[in-house]
């Protein structure tokens, strides 16, 4: 991280209920990417082979919720906010509300919900955030709800 990073980057203080960011970046999908990354990490045939996956829930091949939740993750830390000690998780929730097919170009924004000071850290919080990955159209992929532990600016 550089002086300007450190000094752009947003601490507990900084947060408030209603706040929304949007990541500048997106990251398009294709089959092989969709292919590549199921085969590693999720090799089900709905996600590796159009043809089997014709005939599954999803009636066509749809990426691994858990690649939208890395290309998620990854779109935040590149061109999302900037969080001082960087994005801490400690829980949280996601959902799929519909598959991610390949052409689409995942693009997220997130929400603040809510920001508590710990009671026992006094250099430390929590945020509430509300992540929503949606493809080109507009339609929600995903959304991952998490609880952020946040440091609080030094004295």
């Amino acid at each position: 991280m550089t002086n300007s990073d450190v000094q752009d980057a947003l601490y507990l203080d900084d947060f408030f209920v209603g706040q929304r960011f949007e990541a500048r970046g997106e990251y398009p999908l294709d089959t092989e990417t969709i292919r590549r990354f199921a085969s590693e990490y999720d090799p089900q045939p709905f996600h590796t082979d159009d043809e089997a996956a014709k005939d599954s829930f999803f009636r066509g091949l749809a990426a691994s919720g858990w690649q939208v939740a890395s290309l998620t993750m990854k779109l935040l830390v590149e061109s999302g906010p900037k969080i001082a000690g960087g994005m801490i998780g400690a829980g949280g929730e996601i959902a799929w509300p519909q598959p991610t097919r390949p052409g689409d170009v995942l693009r997220v924004t997130s929400e603040v919900l809510a920001v508590k000071p710990s009671r026992s850290k006094p250099d430390r919080g929590f945020a509430t955030v509300r992540h929503e990955s949606r493809n080109q159209n507009g339609e929600l992929l995903q959304t991952f709800t998490v609880n952020m532990l946040v440091f609080r600016r030094p004295d």
